[in-house]
Order: C-alpha cells, then structure tokens, then sequence
C-alpha cells in the first residue's frame, strides 16, 4: 500500500485485539483476515470476515496494530474510509464497521447500502 494515500479501512485497538485472539485460537498459520461484501439482506450489502490462508494478488493489505487486514478488491469501493471496531457489552460482542459511505441500513443492522 502506498503511503500517499490512506489506508481503506482502519482499525481500533479492540479490534485488532481481537483478530489477534482469532487468529492464535485458529490453530494453523494465516496470512490474516480477509473482509468482503456480500449481497445480504434487506438493504442489500453485507460485510464479511474469513480467515485467510493466503494473499490474493488482487488484495489490498492492511497492517495496523500488529495484525495484518486484507481487503477483498470487490469491496473495496464499498468500505473506504470504514473504522472496525470491537464492542462488548453485558450480552454480547462483535465487530462493528462505521462506514462515512452507508446510506442506510436495515431495521435489524444485518445490512446496508452506499
């Protein structure tokens, strides 16, 4: 990546916490996570995570706070500019991605649009 321009996504120090934690339960070498798009949902679009075995030619890599993020090239356009987050609260955790591109979302958070 390049130093001109900013990274696609960043990542909170929770958030790298726990793809850390992720990564070492695992229990087999990865290159890091992988984040997608998918068409989901009511509002159309949905993020994805896997773990990656490898890099992809096409992936734009993100390494921030020791761990190393790579952005699948057909999401790209979706989640520039996106912070990733790890919440926990009484009842539960997850990733949360705050994206300046969403237009909306769905009722039930499952989805967006751009």
């Amino acid at each position: 990546m390049s130093q001109d321009r900013p990274a696609p996504i960043t990542l909170t120090a929770a958030a790298a916490r726990q793809i850390t934690s992720l990564l070492e339960r695992r229990g087999k070498p990865s290159a890091g996570i992988r984040i997608g798009v998918r068409s989901k949902g009511c509002s159309g679009l949905s993020y994805s995570l896997e773990y990656a075995d490898d890099l992809s030619a096409l992936d734009e890599v993100v390494r921030q706070h020791g761990v190393t993020v790579l952005i699948d090239p057909k999401a790209g356009m979706f989640i520039f500019g996106t912070e990733m987050d790890y919440v926990e609260d009484k009842l539960q955790g997850g990733f949360v991605f705050r994206n300046p591109n969403e237009k909306g979302r769905c009722g039930c958070g499952e989805s967006f649009h751009v």
